[in-house]
């Protein structure tokens, strides 16, 4: 069982200085949750010492750690913020408040309290992303001691964490995060489909093992004699990984990234020196080349793939990336309590607002949807679904929800654009502007600036939020 002594252990790799704030909070937290267990049988203090663990192996910074602490103080216990705030400061007292969750006395329903709750937590990333990191490690810990929860309990959680909390762990980019919980879920969801794919995981493992080894000694060698820094890890994809391939109908021989590299170095130059001497040495597949490095995916996850034919005629991906790259690529923006050390929450939150599509059209669906239940449901349709993945002219990739018209795609680029769009040419084809986009799609949209505008009729065909505000904006005037 776990231990404050291992807590301790772990933030003194990275944090000496937090060490007496982060035991004040945990003998709060103790004597507060005093009397108080879990399902299990433990002491309830077990729990928010487990989420503070994981979040030290994130290297968060000292309120973090603090705030996981006391978590659930609020909520389960008499003690107020305010107390809080005079013991540990304003910012322990704000992240606290913000994973609480608001009280059942203010709804007529337990559904309008989950659905209250539930955009607190989807909007808090806006004021700090700490409290989606928070509850991201509380409900990793939870998905992880499951067995206690009654079956219903079991799969209302599981389908819970699918449609919200793994979502949120991609938007920030944290990988690990989000493969644990797929595959936590998954356990509960479908047992008998997660046994079967997990024996086949194990199955691949086992027969690709040799071959692996072989190319990472071969691989190791080659950036050995051009003296490039470098460390090599083995990944297999994840249950939940291979569950979806199959479930859209490929077959496991047909998954090209099912067996993948890390290659690790030290700078982007030896990034691209580094795929050269692969491709040397092992045949490519032309279209599985993926340069993520300067066209990064829209979680600002940063790598370049590509499957090559290795030994015995296995297909293998390697990912190939600098060691800063690798950090963020496992754990997203958290990776920046590491990095920038001091500095990383104010750099995380300027990274979100600056680089993260998803950011602006979440903060446009808050400002627009009143209802909970409402603002809820257009997260989910817009932003907590399958995704298309377009260019601009330039080469930028937009982000659209499925089923998104080039009208969606027009306003997001400017609003501008989309007032005085005529038509768009799509992969060199011209078409209408409530033609359904495609994944990989190339679009230019011809504007003229003498247009009547938008048409009513266009919110009809738009997907996302901030289009029809738009459109709505520009026919009320």
């Amino acid at each position: 069982m776990l231990s404050l002594n291992d807590l301790l252990e772990n933030v003194k790799k990275y944090n000496q200085e937090g060490i007496n704030k982060i035991k004040k909070a945990y003998y709060c937290a103790e004597g507060l949750h005093e009397g108080q267990f879990r399902q299990s049988g433990e002491p309830y203090i077990n729990h928010p010492l487990n989420v503070a663990y994981i979040l030290s192996e994130m290297q968060a910074d000292t309120d973090t750690i603090c705030a996981s602490l006391l978590h659930d103080v609020l909520e389960d216990t008499n003690i107020t913020k305010e107390e809080i705030i005079e013991e540990f400061g304003q910012e322990v007292g704000k992240l606290v408040d913000g994973v609480t969750k608001i009280s059942k006395l203010n709804f007529s329903t337990k559904q309008d309290q989950n659905m209250a709750n539930t955009r607190k937590i989807i909007v808090s990333i806006t004021k700090d992303v700490r409290i989606i990191i928070i509850k991201l490690a509380d409900r990793l810990h939870n998905m992880r001691t499951l067995e206690f929860k009654s079956e219903f309990k079991q799969k209302e959680n599981s389908m819970e964490t699918m449609d919200i909390f793994v979502p949120l762990a991609y938007y920030i980019g944290a990988y690990r995060i989000k493969s644990e919980l797929e595959d936590l879920s998954l356990q509960y969801l479908y047992p008998n489909k997660y046994k079967r794919i997990e024996e086949i995981k194990l199955q691949i493992e086992n027969d690709s093992n040799k071959v692996l080894q072989e190319m990472l000694i071969t691989i190791d060698k080659l950036l050995n004699n051009k003296n490039i820094p470098h460390n090599i890890k083995v990944r297999t994809k994840n249950i939940y990984g291979i569950y979806k391939r199959i479930n859209q109908g490929h077959k496991v021989s047909d998954i090209h990234d099912l067996l993948s590299l890390k290659i690790m170095v030290d700078n982007i130059e030896n990034c691209y020196q580094t795929l050269g001497l692969i491709h040397s040495k092992y045949h490519p597949i032309n279209d599985k080349f993926k340069d993520y490095i300067y066209n990064p995916k829209t979680n600002m996850y940063r790598s370049l793939h590509t499957t090559v034919f290795g030994e015995d005629e296995r297909l293998v991906q390697t990912q190939i990336r600098t060691f800063d790259m690798d950090k963020i690529a496992s754990f997203g923006l958290t990776a920046y309590w590491d990095i920038e050390k001091g500095n990383a929450r104010d750099v995380m939150q300027e990274e979100l607002k600056s680089k993260y599509q998803f950011f602006k059209s979440l903060i446009e669906i808050n400002s627009v949807f009143g209802d909970n239940q409402e603002f809820v449901r257009q997260v989910k349709s817009e932003l907590f679904t399958d995704k298309i993945y377009v260019y601009t002219t330039k080469g930028d990739i937009i982000e659209l929800p499925i089923g998104s018209t080039v009208i969606d795609f027009a306003y997001k680029i400017h609003s501008d654009i989309g007032n005085t769009m005529v038509s768009a040419v799509v992969n060199d084809r011209l078409v209408d502007v409530d033609y359904i986009l495609k994944n990989k799609d190339r679009v230019r949209i011809i504007t003229d600036v003498m247009s009547y505008g938008p048409r009513e009729d266009w919110i009809d065909k738009v997907q996302t939020t901030r289009a029809k505000r738009k459109i709505k904006e520009f026919t009320n005037k």
